[in-house]
């Protein structure tokens, strides 16, 4: 037999059987992969959530992205990319977007981190985009994006055929990274509860920021109204913040440069109660 038949064969079979792993019924209607991703979006979801929300972005270059979701411990639970295929997208993206939502998630926290008359925030939500500032030679957690290294082996080994599709090599694992622009957002589901993080990346920082934001608004992940964070925003707290002057200093030590196409992150659609 051709080989090449027989290795095109191989292949359709291993993702059959990856899209039934990924998307059977796992006790949550089939959503994630294995208990660790119960709850969370599945493959099927985040890609259709992502299409719309590229199809509604009008700023930066107008690029098609990768996106990940990572759960509570940081483990990749779904891996996509928006285009007919996954050259439609900048290559890095997909290790990039994995990268951004580990760092939102890891450095989130829900309602639950505070206690009743103990006068801590009611959690704090932290997106990628309010890094930027902080990262800065001067700035309050400078060297924060050494401090944890992506792993390598499991951002770069696997059949790369598969990348992008619900048996992605990254899904079951550890990616790692601190990722300090924007794109990153943590996932809240109801009673404000930090169930993992999302990541976006292929165009500018930017709007890779508003595509997230939309993103998590579709997936219905966005119960973040009166959660703490930096924004100054009740109903957003972890938006972009554009406050660097021309010093490129960032007034309350935050903010995230402008991007070419740059819209109002005020118009972001407001996080769900």
């Amino acid at each position: 037999m051709n080989m090449k038949l027989v290795l095109a064969a191989s292949v359709a079979a291993l993702l059959s059987a990856g899209n039934a792993l990924a998307d059977r019924d796992l006790g949550d209607k089939g959503k994630g992969v294995g208990s660790a991703c119960r709850g969370l979006p599945s493959h099927a979801e985040l890609k259709a959530a992502l299409n719309q929300a590229v199809s509604t972005e009008t700023s930066g270059l107008n690029l098609h992205m990768w996106a990940t979701i990572v759960n509570r411990d940081g483990v990749v639970c779904a891996v996509a990319f928006s285009g007919s295929n996954r050259a439609a997208q900048w290559p890095a993206s997909r290790v990039i977007s994995a990268q951004k939502a580990n760092t939102a998630n890891s450095l989130s926290l829900d309602s639950s981190s505070a206690s009743a008359g103990s006068g801590k925030p009611n959690g704090l939500a932290l997106s990628t985009a309010n890094l930027y500032a902080a990262v800065q030679p001067g700035g309050s957690l400078f060297g924060l994006q050494e401090s944890n290294p992506v792993d390598t082996e499991a951002a770069y080994g696997g059949n790369q055929g598969l990348y992008g599709t619900p048996v992605d090599p990254l899904v079951g694992k550890k990616i790692g990274g601190v990722n300090v622009f924007g794109g990153g957002l943590g996932l809240y589901g109801a009673g404000r509860t930090l169930v993992g993080g999302i990541g976006l990346s292929g165009d500018t920082s930017c709007a890779d920021h508003n595509i997230a934001w939309r993103l998590r608004n579709i997936l219905g992940l966005d119960h973040v109204h009166g959660v703490g964070g930096v924004s100054g925003d009740p109903l957003r707290p972890d938006n972009i913040v554009y406050d660097i002057g021309g010093d490129g200093k960032s007034a309350g030590g935050f903010g995230h440069p402008t991007c070419l196409n740059s819209t109002d992150a005020s118009e972001l659609p407001a996080g769900i109660p």
